[in-house]
């Protein structure tokens, strides 16, 4: 099948009457022509008989074979990335291999399928990038060794900062899917936050993957001038009715975070503590941040521990918000900017930030001593060398 661009597929839509509810009250079957302008449905449910064809006429790829997440052992190492471009070095897999974890989470920017994207309907160059990724030897090597799971950010799910407005956002859920070997109850649903449970009672860790992209309400940016911001340029957005993660979202944590356990880690794919810089983070909406804080601190018991990526550098942060949250950001396995650690500090200064800010390529561990109920988070760099490490007990 052809590719096909947004705008030419909306505009077949409206002349060929494809478009089910109008907003000035046509319908399909209207003999009078609507003004485009009127149209109510969003893109991305004008371009689902696009998709459902296409899904017919193309084989999407897979992450390759991989071992199931045993739910009934006791977890005690778990390791996790973020930010591996498909045509970078692939080496640090071989490092997480070496660091033997139960399980490897992948928490976003796990391609970068708008690489060279021409912004064709058929998102092929995010297809083009799980095809890449997926043949590489060093990862299949990874991904026949430990059981994995996953969710996104911006570049794989579509475009740079893209949130829910992005019209082919359906496409990009049905790539993931398809390509992480998505579980029935994420398939079931728009958007791909899912939520498992591992090992036997009093040693029972809730791992909970949410979606910030799917949902998300679009950032407010601060005024364009000539000189470029040296944090970013969102600037908080204080409209209460603006979300991260959409109303379903919510009801669901809450309604999993009501589930008992003993231990939980929740993977944000941006950062959830750092009030720091203007960049993507939880920060762009300060009201769901802390609705996020308050429902972690609602939750039925066990310990928390936070991770995210990104920020294609690495560090540990915490919060004191009637406890003490912990949040370990890594990033990135292969798009790292390779700065001095003490000059990369100094441009971020964080008074939440606990470590140094590395920006040599990493991933992070999380140990689990269920004797002494702690967890400690290292940051490891690509020779597995320790970068920074923080125990704390629950």
């Amino acid at each position: 099948m052809r590719r096909t661009s947004l705008l030419a597929l909306t505009s077949v839509a409206i002349a060929l009457g494809t478009a089910p509810l109008l907003a000035d009250g046509h319908t399909k079957a209207s003999a009078t022509a609507p003004d485009p302008v009127s149209v109510s449905l969003a893109p991305d449910e004008l371009l689902a008989p696009y998709y459902a064809k296409l899904r017919q006429s193309v084989v999407l790829p897979t992450a390759g074979e991989g071992p199931a997440l045993d739910a009934t052992q006791t977890l005690t190492r778990i390791a996790f990335g973020s930010c591996n471009h498909q045509s970078g070095v692939q080496t640090m897999w071989q490092q997480v291999i070496n660091a033997d974890p139960q399980l490897f989470m992948m928490v976003g920017d796990n391609v970068y399928g708008d690489s060279g994207w021409d912004a064709d309907a058929g998102l092929e160059s995010l297809r083009s990038a799980y095809t890449i990724q997926a043949a590489h030897p060093e990862w299949q090597a990874l991904r026949a060794a430990v059981p994995m799971l996953a969710t996104w950010d911006d570049h794989d799910f579509g475009l740079n900062d893209a949130g829910g407005s992005f019209p082919m956002r359906r496409w990009a859920e049905t790539m993931f899917e398809e390509f992480w070997g998505s579980s029935d109850a994420v398939r079931s649903r728009p958007g791909i936050y899912d939520s498992v449970m591992v090992g036997p009672e009093g040693k029972r860790v809730q791992i909970i993957t949410l979606d910030t992209r799917f949902f998300r309400s679009n950032m407010d940016r601060y005024p364009w001038t000539r000189q470029r911001r040296p944090l970013g340029w969102y600037k908080p957005n204080e409209d209460p009715s603006t979300t991260v993660l959409g109303a379903e979202q919510w009801a669901w944590l809450e309604a999993e975070l009501a589930k008992p356990a003993d231990l939980r880690i929740i993977a944000s794919s941006i950062q959830m503590i750092t009030e720091a810089h203007d960049y993507e983070s939880w920060e762009n909406f300060p009201h769901e941040r802390e609705r996020l804080f308050e429902t972690l601190n609602a939750r039925n018991s066990g310990g928390l521990v936070l991770i995210s990526g990104d920020r294609h550098s690495g560090g540990i942060y915490e919060y004191l918000d009637n406890e003490m949250f912990y949040e370990m950001t890594s990033s990135a396995l292969n798009m790292n900017w390779d700065r001095d650690t003490e000059e990369n500090s100094a441009r971020e200064p964080d008074d939440k930030r606990i470590s140094p800010f590395f920006s040599y390529a990493n991933f992070g561990q999380i140990d689990i001593d269920w004797d002494a109920k702690a967890v400690t988070m290292t940051l490891k760099g690509d020779d597995s060398r320790v970068l920074t490490k923080h125990t704390y007990s629950w």
